[in-house]
């Protein structure tokens, strides 16, 4: 576990890349997530909400290329391997007129894996990890949970996988994937990137150095 303080000095992220024109849609609605459930690398489908949120999401993303004049076909449609994503992927695809499964899957876009917590809430674990909880709510940046990743961790790896991107991407993936990915990009102090606001219901632009939602 990192040894730096959690309070005090900032510790901004390294801003390792800036892409042109980099789209981010989180996957929709699970029921796991309606029932606050730690879901990381499980392959848990999409609710009738989720099936909404991500349709939706498409003519959002239709819209806002049409109205900048970029043509779909020059972008790198990017998604997680796992179920959520690739069914949001291939949603949002169809809204926009797109052959649905015509895309790539990158595997370093699987969200943070909770090991053993999986398929818990933090309230039924709280009994019997009391002290593992409160090390998560002193220092949730650097906090393994057993047998799983910090954010840490996370944004190693997807810093490595943010270096690798040449083209104008439209990408599907999790939440923690896109807090460590904004962390990255704007360079946010990394005790601030676990507790930002990734909603289901929005598409992320990054352009011009910063992100706007749509």
């Amino acid at each position: 576990m990192s040894t730096l303080a959690t309070s005090g000095t900032p510790h901004p992220l390294p801003r390792l890349h800036d892409p042109n024109l980099l789209i981010f849609i989180r996957h929709g609605q699970t029921d796991w997530n309606a029932e606050g459930r730690m879901q990381g690398q499980r392959d848990i489908p999409l609710n009738a909400v989720g099936v909404g949120q991500a349709t939706d999401n498409g003519k959002r993303l239709g819209s806002y290329l049409q109205q900048h004049d970029i043509d779909p076909g020059d972008l790198d449609f990017v998604s997680s391997p796992l179920v959520r994503t690739r069914r949001t992927m291939e949603l949002l695809r169809g809204a926009i007129g797109l052959p649905a499964e015509d895309y790539r899957l990158e595997g370093e876009l699987r969200e943070i894996t909770f090991g053993s917590w999986e398929g818990f809430t933090l309230e039924e674990i709280a009994d019997e990890e009391q002290d593992l909880i409160l090390q998560r709510r002193a220092n949730k940046w650097a906090f393994v949970p057993p047998g799983g990743e910090s954010y840490e961790m996370l944004a190693e790896r997807i810093g490595s996988w943010l270096k690798t991107v040449q083209r104008p991407s439209v990408v599907v993936s999790h939440g923690g994937v896109f807090r460590v990915l904004r962390g990255l990009l704007e360079g946010l102090d990394r005790y601030a990137v676990p507790k930002l606001a990734v909603p289901q219901d929005k598409v992320f632009v990054w352009g011009n150095g910063a992100f706007k939602f749509i």
